[in-house]
């Protein structure tokens, strides 16, 4: 088990030692091409199990039997999806802006990517490791809320457009007592680095110290990845599609695979600033407690989805700004009362 956890740091010393000079601009551009390339597999992998099984989840929730006809027990039901999606026609609608209707999806996968690149998944293994990892994740996650309004823009249709403005005024009223809901870790760590964040949780998880903060950015990361009850980006029953409705093909699949791309983001998210990170009992290496945290978050995310039905657009705001806002804030509050309270009794 020991070498199992080991392995990460073989390969890339390996892959150094290829270079004359151990710390060459080469050998640090190679490794740090291999972790995005590992990203990528862990994305496409991640959403090709989580397809299937979250309709395994949808089965168990409503006493139904799920996918059980193609592979075993209905394991390559997303196979199959996948080649009924690259087998359909693309299509552009007619009157629309055919540059932002084609690169809304591309980067909107691309998102999930740049977001992991700086997540450390074990000791040691984090493809790009940010002093302001923190800022970085927020920063380049928010930019799925512009795609989304790009997407409906560029569609020329009403029912898109009006898809692309409910998603621009949810994600944007979500985003922020989800930001909210971290600054009283990064008040407790004085560092914004995830490393840093999760070596601080080798003690106590700070599921533990900031359990409000936690439960403030999960109802929030739902809602910010658009999973129900909180999908009222596309909201089929009231406008068709939201701002997927004129997309078709892999198009609308790489909608597809980001959301559950970015659902693996922030549930790798919440692992690191609020279940220790890759920290557990050594009797698994590291990276494998880190996904089974990771694992334990999809879950839950899916069990909600399948559990409550979906909310009116009006209390989704409500609930936003008039609830999980003011928790966020009087988290920090209290976050700093306790900081000042702590350094008094030490001091002392």
């Amino acid at each position: 088990m020991e070498a199992l956890n080991q392995l990460p740091r073989v390969i890339a010393a390996a892959i150094r030692g290829l270079f004359a000079d151990p710390n060459s601009v080469w050998a640090d551009l190679t490794m740090t091409i291999i972790g995005i390339l590992a990203v990528v597999i862990v994305i496409v992998l991640a959403v090709l199990v989580l397809v299937v099984l979250e309709r395994k989840v949808a089965g168990w929730a409503s006493l139904r039997p799920g996918p059980n006809r193609l592979g075993p027990i209905g394991w390559f039901q997303t196979i199959a999806d996948a080649l009924k999606i690259m087998s359909k026609e693309d299509i552009f609608p007619a009157g629309a802006d055919k540059l932002v209707f084609a690169i809304a999806p591309a980067i909107f996968f691309c998102i999930p990517i740049m977001t992991l690149a700086i997540i450390p998944f074990g000791d040691g293994m984090v493809p790009v490791d940010l002093d302001l990892g923190v800022i970085y994740f927020f920063a380049v996650s928010s930019i799925g809320t512009l795609l989304l309004l790009m997407a409906g823009w560029g569609s020329n249709s009403k029912y898109s457009l009006m898809g692309g403005i409910r998603a621009v005024a949810q994600m944007i009223s979500y985003e922020i007592p989800l930001i909210f809901s971290v600054l009283g870790v990064v008040m407790i760590t004085q560092s914004f680095n995830l490393t840093d964040i999760v070596v601080a949780q080798k003690t106590i998880p700070f599921i533990f110290i900031q359990p409000l903060a936690f439960a403030v950015f999960l109802i929030a990361s739902v809602a910010e990845v658009n999973r129900a009850p909180f999908d009222l980006v596309e909201a089929d029953q009231e406008i068709v599609a939201g701002p997927f409705t004129e997309y078709s093909s892999i198009r609308w699949g790489l909608f597809y695979l980001g959301e559950y791309g970015n659902m693996v983001a922030v549930a790798a998210m919440a692992t690191t600033l609020f279940l220790g990170g890759w920290q557990g009992p050594g009797f698994l290496p590291g990276w494998i407690w880190f996904w089974l945290k990771v694992g334990v978050i999809i879950f839950f995310m899916m069990w909600i989805r399948w559990t409550f039905p979906r909310i009116r657009i009006d209390q989704l705001m409500h609930f936003a700004w008039k609830f999980l806002l003011p928790l966020a804030l009087l988290n920090i509050i209290l976050t700093g009362f306790g900081i000042y309270i702590y350094r008094l009794v030490i001091g002392g």
